[in-house]
């Protein structure tokens, strides 16, 4: 069921890495089909994501140039050696270096980073992080979970542990993670205010539920959690809108790792800051059957050939998306 004839198989690579010019260390190859070690699993992928992560990495953010050449591609569904549907949990680590919790391991690795990635027809994946696609849930959407679905679910009821009624204020809503979120927390409940410099975007998230907000716009009231995946350009009006002993939860900084602390304010008005990276296998188990039990779906922009990545990345580059890009590896003969 996994395989075919074919020794190879067509990838998307890492090969170099340009501040400037990103896309251009990005590479379709050919490559042999990964060979399985023990406790590891071969996986046909059917469909995939692209993510910013994958940007800094041919950007040469967060890894290493002698790390490469890397498949890129943290995200995968499709079918193990027994033809069962499943959805990749993509973080490579132990519990137990993590004390019970894999994001916490020193040594954990996103897929992409050590091992490499879901741009390809084939992926080598440890068996723990094969988990059953949920039928209602077709591979394109279950291809768009892993990375930001599964990020936003920690930073939401793990860390700021939302309820019905939590206000909530999503900053960036055309991102990929802020998406997810704002979704995520309509979906518990919550009341939630999402920002955007797009009034397209404002439009989207509204559609949604969501009560839209200019970038650095004023709100009607204080929330009791903000999500931040902005950065520099963010974060002094996250700081604002946070009630005294609110949640600031940070995930990412795509506009810059170093804003103005306003430490005064922070301890001042008890407030609190969390960092998230990823979820553990057991919050993703958990996404999932939350998605099941509400019908809450990750929007999908479009959907793309492998051969034409480039324009994916191109389109994620230039903001001119609403929702995930999902990339369709070749087929084996007779899928």
């Amino acid at each position: 069921m996994v395989g075919d004839d074919r020794e190879g198989m067509l990838t998307a690579t890492a090969v170099s890495q340009s501040a400037t010019d990103p896309l251009s260390g990005l590479v379709l190859t050919d490559a042999p089909i990964p060979e399985v070690r023990p406790g590891w699993a071969l996986v046909r992928i059917v469909a995939t994501s692209l993510n910013m992560h994958d940007l800094w990495t041919l950007r040469g953010v967060g890894h290493a140039p002698e790390d490469l050449p890397r498949v890129l591609g943290c995200d995968a569904a499709g079918y193990d050696a027994d033809g069962n549907p499943v959805v990749v949990y993509p973080i490579i680590a132990s519990t137990d270096r993590g004390h019970g919790d894999e994001t916490l391991d020193p040594q954990r690795a996103l897929l992409s980073e050590k091992h490499d990635g879901a741009f390809a027809e084939y992926l080598a994946i440890p068996e723990r992080n094969l988990i059953p696609k949920p039928a209602d849930l077709s591979f394109d959407e279950a291809a768009c979970l892993p990375v930001a679905w599964g990020t936003a679910y920690r930073m939401l009821f793990t860390l700021a542990q939302i309820r019905p009624g939590t206000r909530v204020l999503v900053q960036g809503a055309g991102g990929g993670v802020a998406s997810a979120a704002i979704k995520l927390a309509l979906a518990a409940g919550a009341e939630v205010y999402a920002t955007s410099r797009s009034a397209e975007k404002l439009e989207l998230a509204e559609s949604w539920g969501a009560r839209g907000v200019e970038s650095g716009g004023r709100l009607p009231e204080k929330v009791d959690v903000v999500v931040e995946t902005v950065g520099e350009a963010t974060w002094s009006h996250s700081l604002k809108c946070l009630r005294p002993g609110g949640t600031v939860v940070i995930a990412g900084a795509t506009s810059g790792m170093n804003p103005p602390a306003d430490l005064g304010r922070i301890f001042y008005q008890q407030q609190r800051i969390f960092g998230s990276t990823g979820c553990t296998r057991t919050e993703f188990v958990d996404l999932l059957r939350m998605i099941a039990a509400t019908g809450v779906r990750p929007v999908i922009d479009r959907t793309m050939p492998l051969d034409e990545i480039h324009k994916g990345f191109q389109l994620m580059t230039d903001g001119d998306l609403a929702g995930k890009v999902v990339i369709h590896p070749p087929a084996p003969e007779g899928a």
